[in-house]
Protein backbone atom coordinates (compact mmCIF):
# COMPACT_ATOMS: atom_id res chain seq x y z
CA UNK A 1 0.00 0.00 0.00
CA UNK A 2 1.19 3.49 -0.79
CA UNK A 3 2.12 5.85 2.04
CA UNK A 4 1.20 9.48 2.60
CA UNK A 5 4.39 11.33 3.48
CA UNK A 6 4.33 14.89 4.81
CA UNK A 7 7.41 17.03 4.22
CA UNK A 8 7.93 20.27 6.13
CA UNK A 9 10.82 22.73 6.25
CA UNK A 10 11.11 23.84 9.89
CA UNK A 11 13.32 25.81 12.25
CA UNK A 12 14.99 24.22 15.25
CA UNK A 13 12.16 25.68 17.36
CA UNK A 14 9.47 23.90 15.28
CA UNK A 15 8.32 26.91 13.21
CA UNK A 16 7.16 25.94 9.72
CA UNK A 17 5.88 29.37 8.66
CA UNK A 18 6.99 32.76 9.89
CA UNK A 19 4.49 35.29 11.19
CA UNK A 20 4.07 36.68 7.66
CA UNK A 21 3.68 33.14 6.26
CA UNK A 22 7.19 33.21 4.81
CA UNK A 23 9.99 30.68 4.84
CA UNK A 24 13.07 32.91 4.92
CA UNK A 25 14.72 30.40 7.25
CA UNK A 26 14.90 27.71 4.55
CA UNK A 27 18.50 26.87 3.88
CA UNK A 28 20.35 24.18 2.05
CA UNK A 29 18.92 25.00 -1.37
CA UNK A 30 19.27 21.64 -3.16
CA UNK A 31 19.35 22.66 -6.79
CA UNK A 32 22.59 24.51 -7.55
CA UNK A 33 26.07 23.30 -8.42
CA UNK A 34 27.27 24.44 -4.98
CA UNK A 35 24.78 22.25 -3.13
CA UNK A 36 26.05 19.55 -0.83
CA UNK A 37 25.89 16.36 -2.96
CA UNK A 38 24.58 14.17 -0.12
CA UNK A 39 21.74 16.61 0.60
CA UNK A 40 20.83 16.90 -3.06
CA UNK A 41 20.89 13.11 -3.45
CA UNK A 42 18.57 12.69 -0.45
CA UNK A 43 16.01 15.16 -1.85
CA UNK A 44 16.22 13.70 -5.35
CA UNK A 45 15.79 10.22 -3.90
CA UNK A 46 12.66 11.38 -2.12
CA UNK A 47 11.10 13.00 -5.18
CA UNK A 48 11.84 9.82 -7.13
CA UNK A 49 9.90 7.81 -4.51
CA UNK A 50 6.61 9.71 -5.03
CA UNK A 51 4.29 10.18 -7.99
CA UNK A 52 1.52 12.27 -6.44
CA UNK A 53 1.62 15.68 -4.76
CA UNK A 54 -1.11 17.04 -2.48
CA UNK A 55 -1.31 20.70 -1.55
CA UNK A 56 -3.67 22.83 0.47
CA UNK A 57 -5.30 25.81 -1.21
CA UNK A 58 -2.87 28.34 0.34
CA UNK A 59 0.24 26.37 -0.61
CA UNK A 60 -1.18 25.96 -4.10
CA UNK A 61 -1.82 29.72 -4.38
CA UNK A 62 1.78 30.43 -3.26
CA UNK A 63 3.27 27.84 -5.64
CA UNK A 64 1.32 28.04 -8.91
CA UNK A 65 2.99 31.26 -10.07
CA UNK A 66 6.53 30.00 -9.44
CA UNK A 67 7.05 26.26 -9.73
CA UNK A 68 5.57 25.64 -13.20
CA UNK A 69 8.01 28.24 -14.58
CA UNK A 70 11.04 27.54 -12.35
CA UNK A 71 13.50 26.35 -14.97
CA UNK A 72 16.39 27.21 -12.61
CA UNK A 73 15.22 24.35 -10.37
CA UNK A 74 16.51 21.90 -12.98
CA UNK A 75 15.73 18.20 -12.67
CA UNK A 76 14.04 18.65 -9.28
CA UNK A 77 11.61 21.23 -10.66
CA UNK A 78 10.93 19.13 -13.74
CA UNK A 79 10.08 16.11 -11.60
CA UNK A 80 7.94 18.16 -9.20
CA UNK A 81 5.98 19.73 -12.05
CA UNK A 82 5.29 16.34 -13.64
CA UNK A 83 3.83 14.78 -10.49
CA UNK A 84 0.09 14.12 -10.41
CA UNK A 85 -1.31 16.92 -8.26
CA UNK A 86 -4.32 17.34 -6.00
CA UNK A 87 -5.38 20.57 -4.28
CA UNK A 88 -7.61 20.43 -1.22
CA UNK A 89 -10.05 23.31 -1.46
CA UNK A 90 -13.68 24.04 -0.75
CA UNK A 91 -13.64 27.11 -3.01
CA UNK A 92 -11.50 26.44 -6.09
CA UNK A 93 -13.22 25.14 -9.23
CA UNK A 94 -9.97 24.31 -10.99
CA UNK A 95 -6.24 24.38 -10.27
CA UNK A 96 -4.09 25.10 -13.33
CA UNK A 97 -0.32 24.46 -13.15
CA UNK A 98 1.23 26.42 -16.02
CA UNK A 99 1.74 24.27 -19.12
CA UNK A 100 1.72 21.10 -17.01
CA UNK A 101 -1.42 19.08 -16.34
CA UNK A 102 -3.72 20.89 -13.92
CA UNK A 103 -4.17 19.66 -10.39
CA UNK A 104 -7.39 17.92 -9.45
CA UNK A 105 -9.40 19.80 -6.84
CA UNK A 106 -10.65 17.67 -3.97
CA UNK A 107 -13.28 18.73 -1.46
CA UNK A 108 -12.61 15.69 0.77
CA UNK A 109 -8.83 15.24 1.03
CA UNK A 110 -8.96 12.39 3.58
CA UNK A 111 -11.23 10.35 1.29
CA UNK A 112 -9.01 11.20 -1.68
CA UNK A 113 -5.91 10.03 0.21
CA UNK A 114 -7.62 6.79 1.24
CA UNK A 115 -8.57 6.17 -2.39
CA UNK A 116 -5.08 7.02 -3.68
CA UNK A 117 -3.48 4.67 -1.14
CA UNK A 118 -5.49 1.78 -2.59
CA UNK A 119 -4.22 2.43 -6.12
CA UNK A 120 -0.92 1.12 -7.39
CA UNK A 121 1.92 3.57 -7.67
CA UNK A 122 4.60 5.32 -5.71
CA UNK A 123 4.08 7.12 -2.41
CA UNK A 124 2.05 10.32 -2.01
CA UNK A 125 3.65 13.60 -0.89
CA UNK A 126 1.87 16.27 1.14
CA UNK A 127 3.83 19.44 0.56
CA UNK A 128 3.62 22.14 3.24
CA UNK A 129 -0.05 22.89 3.91
CA UNK A 130 -0.04 22.86 7.71
CA UNK A 131 -3.82 23.00 8.19
CA UNK A 132 -4.30 20.19 5.70
CA UNK A 133 -1.52 18.19 7.37
CA UNK A 134 -3.22 18.52 10.74
CA UNK A 135 -6.61 17.45 9.39
CA UNK A 136 -5.05 14.43 7.66
CA UNK A 137 -3.19 13.51 10.86
CA UNK A 138 -6.51 13.67 12.71
CA UNK A 139 -8.08 11.48 10.00
CA UNK A 140 -5.35 8.89 10.54
CA UNK A 141 -4.09 8.82 6.94
CA UNK A 142 -0.55 10.23 7.42
CA UNK A 143 2.13 7.53 7.51
CA UNK A 144 5.34 9.54 7.78
CA UNK A 145 6.52 13.05 8.55
CA UNK A 146 9.80 14.32 7.10
CA UNK A 147 11.12 17.47 8.70
CA UNK A 148 13.97 19.34 7.06
CA UNK A 149 15.28 21.22 10.08
CA UNK A 150 17.16 24.43 9.26
CA UNK A 151 19.79 25.93 11.54
CA UNK A 152 17.61 28.89 12.51
CA UNK A 153 15.12 29.82 15.23
CA UNK A 154 12.24 32.27 14.89
CA UNK A 155 10.52 32.20 18.28
CA UNK A 156 7.20 33.12 16.69
CA UNK A 157 5.28 31.77 13.76
CA UNK A 158 3.16 28.76 12.92
CA UNK A 159 4.48 25.57 14.45
CA UNK A 160 4.28 22.16 12.81
CA UNK A 161 2.54 20.69 15.84
CA UNK A 162 0.14 22.77 17.90
CA UNK A 163 -0.72 19.97 20.30
CA UNK A 164 1.05 17.18 22.08
CA UNK A 165 1.97 14.17 19.92
CA UNK A 166 3.04 10.89 21.46
CA UNK A 167 2.59 8.79 18.33
CA UNK A 168 5.85 9.62 16.51
CA UNK A 169 8.54 7.01 15.97
CA UNK A 170 11.96 8.18 14.79
CA UNK A 171 12.89 6.43 11.53
CA UNK A 172 15.93 8.48 10.50
CA UNK A 173 18.07 11.38 11.68
CA UNK A 174 20.61 12.58 9.12
CA UNK A 175 22.65 15.77 9.23
CA UNK A 176 24.20 17.47 6.22
CA UNK A 177 27.18 19.82 5.82
CA UNK A 178 24.83 22.65 4.81
CA UNK A 179 23.39 22.75 8.35
CA UNK A 180 20.11 21.02 7.52
CA UNK A 181 19.05 17.90 9.41
CA UNK A 182 16.48 15.45 8.06
CA UNK A 183 14.26 13.92 10.73
CA UNK A 184 11.87 11.22 9.53
CA UNK A 185 9.09 10.04 11.83
CA UNK A 186 6.61 7.25 11.34
CA UNK A 187 3.18 7.48 12.92
CA UNK A 188 2.62 4.73 15.50
CA UNK A 189 -0.67 2.90 15.18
Amino acid sequence: MRKLIVQQWVTVDNVAAEEDGGLSFVSGEPFSDATNPAFKAKLMGFIDSVDTLILGANTYAQSKGYWPYAEEQGEYGEKLNNLTKFVASSKLADAPWGDFPAATVTRDPAATVRELKERTGKDIWLWGSLSLMRSLLDAGVVDEIRMLVCAAARGKGTRVFEDRRDDLKLLEATSFENGVALLRYGIKN
